[in-house]
């Protein structure tokens, strides 16, 4: 992912910037900033390494103190948006941790059009209860963008973002703005609760499931928060919350005609089917596969991948499916004994093996 998108910025994307930078800042030197950008280290960079040195060299060419840097830098990041424009955050992360004030007035202009959900966290780090009390103010902002950043910023742990290690301990400090962003009306938003939530369940799961009780049922709104944040909780098989959505009958159940691929060449798929037979509907059932994958210590890792989750009125079913061993760079594969298991309402039924092998030697 991150591959592909280091490539927006090219001489183009850059040229705008520097224009646009020029039209708040007439002093700036437009073609050292580009031949700056581009310098010999440039295509050896990926996308967050690049968003760095862009911040970086902004700040070289613009000889002005941090408050004056931002009034030129504020009205040019209105025609930039979407992820790569966040450099504009990057730069007050790293020149803007000693100006609370400024920076937090900055980060609420960029977010609009992009996302300050990475640079906040530094301030969160460095100033907790300040940080937090903007960013229950902006959960009450009518701008969704705000109220999705006061909770998208605090997740303990948010993907390509540091970690805050606070709230993997002890979330109480978030719990109220998740409480005020539950019924938004911006489904924008409520991915955010529900993402949120979610990182909490992977280490205070407790407080996850209290949150289901006492929501699901309210609205439909609601029941989707809960069914988001509690995935984790379910792909382990967590009892409790398996019986919160009634995912915890399945004794009635049989699996039968249990067949897969016992070898499988890499860059290949897995091939497997199954039939689900019982003497009386099926019912409210959460059907899942795991792959145990053959690690480099000749141990394995098990991966847990959703087939379907529904009220099956019918007394079976039959399921085929199939799994890639696609080579790629987020998942190394390892040649040898790997196994596969299905699983019925985090019940596992039935588990076989099968021999990973590489056909281009």
């Amino acid at each position: 992912m991150a591959e592909q998108l280091k490539n927006v910025y090219t001489k183009d994307y850059i040229n705008n910037l520097a224009n646009k930078i020029k039209e708040n800042y007439p002093e700036f030197d437009s073609g050292g900033f580009i031949n700056s950008i581009f310098n010999h280290t440039w295509e050896n960079l990926e996308l967050k390494m690049r968003m760095r040195h862009i911040a970086i060299t902004l700040n070289e060419f613009l000889p002005l103190s941090y408050k004056e840097q931002l009034e030129v830098l504020k009205p040019a990041s209105k025609d930039f948006g979407s992820f790569e424009a966040m450099f504009f955050q990057d730069f007050v992360e790293v020149y803007g941790l000693d100006d609370f004030e400024n920076s937090m007035k900055a980060l609420e202009v960029f977010t609009i059009d992009s996302s300050s959900e990475f640079a906040i966290r530094q301030f969160i780090l460095k100033y907790e209860d300040e940080t937090i009390e903007q960013l229950k103010l902006w959960s009450k902002s009518p701008n969704e963008h705000l109220r999705r950043l006061s909770c998208e910023g605090c997740r303990p742990r948010l993907p390509w973002a540091v970690a805050l290690p606070m709230y993997k301990k002890n979330p109480s400090k978030i719990l109220d703005i998740l409480e005020t962003l539950k019924n938004d009306k911006s489904l924008y938003v409520r991915k955010s609760v529900a993402n949120n939530l979610n990182d909490i369940s992977k280490d205070k799961p407790k407080i996850v499931i209290e949150f289901v009780k006492n929501n699901l049922g309210v609205s439909i709104e609601l029941d989707w928060i809960c069914k988001h944040a509690s995935r984790t909780l379910l792909k382990k098989g967590d009892e409790e919350i398996l019986k919160l959505f009634s995912f915890d009958k399945s004794s009635h159940i049989n699996l039968t005609n249990f067949t897969h691929d016992e070898v499988v060449s890499v860059n290949d798929n897995l091939v497997f089917s199954f039939e689900l037979v019982s003497d009386e509907p099926l019912g409210n059932i959460r059907v899942e596969y795991a792959i145990d994958y053959l690690k480099s210590n000749n141990t394995h890792n098990k991966k847990v991948f959703m087939i379907s989750q529904n009220d099956i009125k019918s007394k079976n079913k039959k399921f085929t499916k199939k799994q890639s061993f696609k080579e790629m760079t987020t998942r190394k594969h390892y040649l040898g004994k790997h196994y596969l298991s299905i699983i019925i309402n985090g019940k596992e039924m039935i588990k076989g093996e099968f021999i990973l092998n590489d056909t281009s030697n």
